[in-house]
């Protein structure tokens, strides 16, 4: 029997994979739930199974090579079946042989030079240019350009050079110093391949822009009693190596916030809008191709060191492209900090149809009048992009409040 292999989607927002690499060949023989490829898709990498027995006789789809969802990029068929009737990802074979085509004659296109001011050579003034017959205008437009007036041919009286005469060489002047100091063994730049990790990050964030009507609500926070809390934690890990982040913290009190507030957690429907009981937060984490955004699910309900050990698994997962599709997907809030990278404050773009996303910032030791007498607080400022269509203003602020709140007393957390 014929089975062919489609390119299958391997995650919930998928609409096209680049072939990572394939882990059969053509000719092995191959039995149902063998792994046949590694599929980049628009999070991470995933195994493409096959789906029959037989042999793997066709390969249409070259590792590196991107397909749409549902495209055949194999066929597994016994030895003596005829598979010539199948088409390929990209169709076939012809046309990955036609798209290796070099363009022929008739497609070159050669620009014309235009024609501009006549340049023997361009160098730096000289004092034989006092010499050459020019206006005052274009001496001092030499001077500032660095053009030995010598080296221009005027199109003024009696071969005057003047401004215009100028106005060509501006361009061929810059591209003199470029080539001057470019050399030959260096790249004048380079094309990066657009990841689908890329693709999808770009698609969202145009969806996200464009139709949610955001605005944003920033608030100081005192984290000196968190700072006392997580070294008292630490202390007490300190036999298992374990370490507790203010992250760790941070979420957890996020989580708890966001139960009290149950407007905030929510998602956007165009019909309706979904409040959660459940807090499943997803987490930003930077990696090599982007950004992607694990989700620790009822964060509600779990302790700060159950939130921290999961952080650093799921990281680990993302940064090694390792997540499946229910480990980064349906979160109900989202939070992204950059206090680690020296940022002070942002504001960061909501992840629909999520309702809210908060942007932390780092830690700053602010001077701050406290009873009447300026103090020195280790602060953090905190901005919530909130979806209008879901969050009020005055809701986002409770929000916030009841954040800053348990973080400036630790122990409200837990109530």
């Amino acid at each position: 029997m014929v089975t062919k292999v489609h390119m299958e989607a391997l995650s919930p927002t998928m609409e096209e994979g680049q072939l990572a690499q394939w882990l059969k060949s053509e000719g092995d023989e191959v039995s149902s739930g063998d792994i046949l490829a590694e599929i980049e898709t628009d999070k991470a990498t995933m195994e493409l199974v096959a789906r029959g027995d037989g042999i793997l006789r066709k390969i249409f789809l070259d590792a590196g090579g991107v397909s749409a969802v549902g495209s055949v990029i194999a066929v597994i068929a016994t030895a003596d079946e005829d598979i010539s009737g199948v088409k390929g990802a990209l169709g076939g074979d012809d046309t990955q042989e036609a798209s290796s085509e070099e363009p022929t004659e008739a497609e070159t296109v050669v620009p014309e030079e235009p024609e501009a001011a006549t340049i023997s050579e361009i160098t730096t003034p000289t004092h034989s240019g006092s010499s050459v017959r020019a206006s005052p205008l274009a001496r001092k437009l030499a001077t500032e350009m660095g053009v030995d007036l010598q080296a221009i041919k005027g199109s003024g009286p009696g071969g005057r050079v003047v401004k215009r005469d100028l106005e060509g060489v501006k361009t061929l002047d810059v591209t003199a110093a470029v080539a001057a100091t470019w050399t030959s063994e260096e790249k004048e730049y380079e094309d990066v391949p657009t990841s689908q990790m890329r693709k999808s990050i770009a698609k969202r964030l145009v969806t996200s822009i464009g139709p949610v009507p955001t605005f944003y609500l920033t608030v100081e926070v005192d984290m000196n009693r968190v700072i006392e809390a997580r070294k008292s934690m630490n202390s007490m890990l300190d036999e298992d190596g374990f370490r507790i982040s203010v992250n760790d913290i941070i979420l957890k009190a996020v989580a708890a916030a966001l139960r009290q507030n149950p407007n905030c957690n929510a998602q956007w429907h165009d019909n309706f809008v979904r409040r959660f009981n459940a807090v499943h937060l997803g987490v930003a984490v930077a990696i090599d191709e982007g950004l992607i955004t694990p989700v620790i699910r009822n964060a509600h309900a779990k302790g700060i060191m159950q939130i921290a050990s999961e952080v650093r698994e799921l990281a680990t997962r993302a940064r090694t492209k390792k997540l499946m599709p229910d480990e980064y997907t349906g979160s109900t809030f989202s939070v992204s900090n950059l206090g680690m990278f020296g940022i002070h404050e942002f504001t960061a773009i909501i992840n629909p149809p999520e309702a809210g996303i908060l942007a932390v910032g780092g830690i700053e030791e602010t001077p701050v009048v406290v009873n009447g007498e300026v103090k020195v607080l280790p602060r953090v400022r905190i901005t919530m992009s909130c979806d209008h269509r879901v969050i009020d203003g005055a809701q986002g602020a409770r929000f916030l409040a009841t954040l800053k709140s348990m973080l400036e007393e630790p122990a409200a957390i837990l109530l």
